[in-house]
């Protein structure tokens, strides 16, 4: 064996190797064992073959279709190619681990499934790298870029959009927009988390300087909000030593590095950045052609081929050209979008940083090789000299002025093409920030940078909330920043309470409504009564005047759309005057809508809060006995909270979106504190399948030290 590998007092694994090589080695092996069933199911996703390996049936085949049109699993090899010989050596001793822990005990829940899985090499690793970068909040911004076309298609008048998307709409052609044919959804997201790949939905990051800091060191939190419906947590954490300095944190199997943690002398955080890196162009099409500049081209034609364990095997062909997929075939004449994803051909980059920042020593070290990233991340850092700093990430095209990127424009004008993309200096970023703060919470942030690369950002209340207690206090300690994490004051209820208030009926729900503090904790009826209050608002503005009530609601409750993208709603909302309340003024809607909306029973808001653990292979399908789902488990928290805490139907499943592991760090010591939503291992039969569970419950943080060598099991 080339790393000793042992587990602490905690489960979490660590890794001692004498080289840098051979680390990687160790966390390959440590990856498989511990979670072999996320890395092979993840694989099998990328690769389009759920139905030839595991699981053939329609919803599967459009699974495999879905991937097939990404493409991730070609030009693997061009990608690693463009690394230089060390960075390919650390892929491919990774695999090599991979591989030594599957050769000793492959996973047995695949040997039920009749799959026997095929070596794992570096190129797998780089196609997950793919996969974690666009889903879904890349995916989400091209959704929503798809659904503004199909509200344009709605008939939607323009004052409408221009207010929902105020300067986002540049060289809008409404009447071109109605000519495009829209194919059907290949596959809904919801399907390709059962499956278990990754929902990277959105994050809280903060780093506090020194001077604000008890110790007079810096502190460095994150907390990723992903699905946590879910068995095994997306995240294994993990401790890496190489002679005199380690690299731990949360890491992602299926790729070495470290994604968010920390080494003797840096700490970084990430969340995840709405940067636009996803663009769609009108073609017109006729003859299996498309138009550019006048004349007729041919598309690249790509055949996939989809085997089938209990069918004929599925031939699908892609149409290919500069402006990426058409949603269509081009042999029928018309419009059709091609959507392109800049993330798309990635990887090489992407893995020089993960590797190169295991060596920095200092922020700006940190800023300057994190920056590289192909795909769109905030991450926060801080060192022991004492210096903090914030980078956003991505590969953005730089486009004319006055194009945002949310319009689809004429493919057949070469103006609307990419042709170049943001650097790393041009993205927002900071060193060391006057208030010797900084966090990031999906907001806009474009004020930091040169160029900016947001047009959809998330709303800013998380982050308002965060810096407003962060200016409370110049002597934070560790303690203070787990309380942050439990944080559920929801800032975006106040200010609708604001208006609200005044206008409640005299009922025992206003009253209710009136005392309440505004918190979204598990007793909370308040919070139950405004989120009712809330969805009837939607209802009345934008169904009753705009989408129509079936759209509206199947949006709000089987869809992603308000969980990203609520600022641009609440916009309105909040306006004194729009013309999407229908001639009403602001207050006369609020009453209305208080009125209808609050003549219900009053409820704790833990109690449409509750949600089942469910295996990533075997849940909802094993008797509840054999413990492959752990639940009913009560989430708190709302989608303005600090503590996100949201769980909404998408194609009749549920989805939640909740802190999947928080971590803390303090510079000048080797430690980092976290909580995961599960465990360790993906093995059920195993102790520490949710070993971690009631630790993230209840807000207890387990430590991790990079000296917690010789624990509970050696390999």
């Amino acid at each position: 064996m080339k790393a000793k590998i042992t587990r602490d007092e905690n489960g979490t694994m660590h890794v001692n190797a004498t080289t840098t090589k051979d680390m990687y080695w160790g966390q390959g092996f440590a990856h498989a064992r511990d979670r072999g069933v996320q890395m092979l199911m993840m694989r099998v996703l990328g690769q389009g073959r759920l139905c030839e390996l595991l699981n053939d049936s329609e919803e599967s085949l459009g699974i495999d279709k879905f991937f097939r049109q990404m493409n991730w699993h070609n030009n693997l090899e061009r990608e690693f190619d463009k690394l230089e010989e060390k960075y390919q050596g650390y892929l491919e001793s990774y695999a090599d681990g991979v591989n030594a822990a599957f050769t000793e005990k492959s996973p047995w829940e695949y040997k039920l499934l009749g799959y026997k899985p095929s070596k794992w090499t570096a190129n797998d690793s780089i196609m997950i790298s793919r996969m974690v970068g666009y889903l879904t909040l890349a995916q989400s911004q091209a959704e929503m870029e798809r659904l503004f076309v199909e509200m344009v298609q709605a008939d939607i008048p323009r004052e409408k959009l221009e207010e929902l998307f105020p300067g986002n709409l540049g060289e809008l052609d409404i009447d071109l927009l109605k000519k495009v044919q829209l194919g059907e959804r290949i596959v809904n997201p919801a399907s390709l988390w059962d499956m278990g790949a990754p929902r990277m939905m959105a994050s809280n990051n903060w780093v506090i300087g020194g001077t604000r800091t008890k110790s007079g060191q810096a502190i460095l939190s994150n907390d990723p909000h992903l699905e946590v419906n879910r068995l095994p947590n997306v995240w294994s954490e993990i401790v890496l030593s190489s002679g005199d300095s380690y690299l731990m944190g949360g890491t992602m199997p299926g790729a070495p590095g470290v994604l968010t943690g920390r080494t003797p002398n840096l700490a970084w955080g990430v969340t995840y950045a709405f940067v636009d890196a996803v663009d769609s162009w009108i073609e017109d099409c006729k003859d299996g052609k498309y138009r550019k500049e006048g004349e007729w081209h041919d598309f690249h034609v790509r055949t996939e081929t989809i085997k089938r364990k209990k069918a004929d095997d599925v031939k699908v062909d892609f149409y290919e050209n500069e402006h990426g997929v058409l949603d269509g075939d081009p042999h029928r004449p018309g419009f059709y979008l091609a959507t392109r994803w800049t993330g798309a051909e990635s990887g090489s980059v992407t893995f020089r940083a993960l590797f190169d920042i295991a060596e920095a020593s200092t922020v700006q070290e940190g800023m300057d090789i994190m920056g590289q990233v192909e795909t769109g991340w905030d991450f926060v850092f801080a060192d022991n000299a004492g210096d903090i700093g914030f980078q956003m990430t991505g590969k953005v095209p730089k486009r004319r002025t006055g194009i945002s990127g949310f319009v689809p424009l004429p493919g057949w004008d070469a103006k609307n093409d990419w042709d170049s993309y943001i650097q790393v200096d041009e993205m927002p970023r900071i060193l060391n920030p006057k208030n010797n703060f900084f966090a990031t919470a999906n907001e806009d942030l474009n004020r930091y940078g040169k160029i900016p690369p947001i047009n959809m950002p998330m709303g800013s209340y998380r982050a308002e909330r965060i810096n407003a207690l962060l200016t409370e206090k110049d002597d934070f300690t560790k303690e203070d920043v787990f309380a942050m994490h439990a944080d559920v004051y929801s800032l975006q209820a106040e200010r609708f309470m604001e208006i609200l208030r005044p206008l409640l009926p005299a009922t025992p729900q206003g009253e209710i409504m009136k005392s309440w503090d505004l918190c979204y904790d598990a007793e909370s009826q308040g919070a139950y009564l405004f989120e009712a209050f809330y969805k009837e608002l939607y209802r009345e503005v934008f169904g009753r005047n705009g989408f129509g009530e079936a759209a509206l609601d199947f949006l709000y409750d089987e869809s992603g759309t308000f969980i990203d993208f609520y600022q641009n709603f609440d916009r309105i909302l909040l306006a004194e005057n729009s013309t999407w309340f229908g001639g009403m003024s602001r207050d006369e809607v609020f009453a209305k809508v208080a009125e209808k909306a609050l003549a219900i029973e009053p409820k704790t808001w833990g109690s449409r809060q509750q949600f089942t653990m469910s295996h990533m292979l075997f849940g909802g399908t094993l008797p509840k006995f054999l413990g492959f789902d752990r639940g009913p488990i009560t989430g708190v928290g709302g989608r303005s909270t600090i503590h996100q805490g949201q769980i909404y139907r998408s194609a009749g499943r549920i989805t939640t979106f909740m802190p999947s592991l928080r971590m803390v760090t303090e510079m000048g010591e080797d430690t980092l504190y976290s909580n995961l939503a599960g465990g360790p291992s993906d093995n059920r039969f195993s102790k520490l399948y949710i070993s971690d569970l009631e630790n993230w419950l209840n807000y207890r943080y387990k430590v991790t030290r990079a000296n917690g060598h010789g624990g509970v099991e050696k390999f």
